[in-house]
């Protein structure tokens, strides 16, 4: 079986200033994307997400997962989470994603978006715990879910749409200069799994 698609898209910035955000599109075959979701949806050890928003911890009807090479510590949204061990499907997805942009990941936060009712406000992957000015991979199975990005500053946005099997790369200064989102939409009925391979840094 072909891992890859024989095509991959143009890796053109799609930011016009402050940053690269690439979008290679689908790097799996359809039937390699849908077995990797099955996987991810009954193998990952989801859990229901917990934010303190307001000074009170609301749980999420999103759920997540934190794996790594060790026991990282990951803190956003006033949150720690302690990663667990990679699993086999996760390091076959690491290698494929670190092969296409040249870059290594030591952890991935995923994400399970059970309808396109469920999604993730304005926001910027700017942990103290990250690599500073590092790729972040970010990898989509099932459902496709618009995306967006908004400058800080002039308020410029950006939006694509992210496909089943995809890749998305932010890096450098993206992180610094603009936002991301999930916008909710009503039009989207079925689930999409989303992994982002970072790079912790430790002390």
């Amino acid at each position: 079986m072909n891992l890859f698609k024989t095509e991959i898209k143009s890796n053109l910035n799609l930011l016009p200033k402050d940053g690269i955000v690439i979008y290679y599109g689908k790097i799996f075959s359809e039937e390699l994307a849908n077995l990797y979701f099955e996987n991810l949806m009954n193998q990952i050890e989801w859990k229901n997400d917990q934010a303190i928003i307001f000074g009170k911890q609301i749980t999420t009807k999103r759920k997540v997962a934190w794996y790594g090479e060790k026991e990282f510590e990951y803190t956003y949204s006033n949150i720690t989470k302690k990663a667990l061990p990679w699993t086999k499907e996760l390091l076959e997805l690491k290698s494929f994603t670190e092969k296409i942009i040249g870059d290594t990941f030591n952890s991935c936060l995923l994400n399970l978006y059970h309808t396109g009712e469920e999604g993730m406000a304005w926001h910027s992957d700017g942990e103290k715990d990250l690599k500073k000015n590092g790729a972040i991979g970010s990898l989509s199975f099932g459902a496709e879910r618009k995306f967006a990005f908004k400058h800080k500053v002039s308020s410029e946005k950006v939006s694509l749409n992210l496909e089943n099997g995809s890749l998305l790369v932010m890096k450098d200064t993206t992180q610094t200069n603009w936002l991301h989102r999930l916008p909710p939409t009503k039009t989207v009925s079925e689930p999409r799994i989303n992994l982002t391979f970072r790079t912790i840094v430790l002390d």
